[in-house]
């Protein structure tokens, strides 16, 4: 059997990016973003220190778009690969606009990434993951990266809220289909600003005001590595200045 992977969508400054290295240490990684030259700074970083990393321009949006990203990591890999874990990060559409003045485009729009999205890549990874549970070291996992808008709907945030209750929604229904199955679904909820170049500005003179990407990633590697009879489903994590 050919080592297994970890597959990780959204693979941004920040979080993405975090997860990636992290999981790098152990795993082959696959990255997946829309373009290759959103990939290609991560992958060199990933390879010259010591790690395997392939990307693979993805429209995770699109089912054929996942489809071809699957067909072409086997013909690399092999058609028996395995997926060890399968992180889904990408960026939700923010919306904070009221709600009689969005359209119906602008508020049905917030459910690609985050729902369609979602549902085509658990739908093409959980295959890869069910083939490998109890062959690895650890369950086979399956992370979506959530947020505040997850638990709570706040005003002029009806769509971007829609959209993330309907991601938490869907991780707990895989988590109770098949978590009896072996694989290890789980939920993390974001609250507060994440630590990338462009939040620079904010929270100045407040030490750790702002969320560490690679606390995120450590999170995301202690959820994996949880036995069967421990599985955490959703976890919360936020810094210590920020009001919940």
């Amino acid at each position: 059997m050919p080592k297994p992977i970890a597959i990780i969508a959204g693979v941004g400054p920040g979080t993405g990016s975090a997860v990636a290295r992290r999981f790098a240490q152990s795993y082959p990684v696959i990255l997946l973003a829309r373009s290759q030259g959103s990939l290609d700074p991560l992958i060199k970083e990933i390879t010259q220190n010591g790690g395997s990393a392939t990307g693979f321009p993805t429209d995770v949006t699109s089912e054929s778009s996942m489809e071809s990203t699957i067909d072409q990591i086997k013909a690399k890999f092999g058609s028996d690969i395995t997926v060890a874990a399968a992180i889904y990060n990408v960026a939700s559409k923010f919306l904070m606009k009221p709600f009689l003045d969005q359209s119906p485009d602008e508020f049905f729009g917030s459910l690609e990434p985050s729902n369609r999205g979602a549902f085509n890549f658990a739908h093409s990874t959980l295959p890869l993951m069910l083939k490998g549970e109890g062959k690895g070291q650890y369950p086979p996992t399956l992370i979506f990266t959530g947020a505040t808008a997850a638990l709570k709907g706040g005003s002029g945030l009806s769509a971007f809220a829609m959209s993330k209750f309907g991601t938490r929604a869907l991780s707990q229904s895989l988590a109770r289909e098949f978590g009896p199955k072996g694989v290890h679904v789980s939920h993390a909820i974001i609250d507060g600003i994440i630590n990338t170049e462009k939040t620079k500005g904010y929270g100045q003179g407040i030490p750790d005001s702002k969320i560490d990407p690679e606390g995120i990633a450590e999170s995301y590697w202690f959820l994996h590595t949880q036995p069967r009879s421990a599985f955490t489903q959703e976890i919360d994590l936020r810094p210590y200045v920020e009001k919940w």
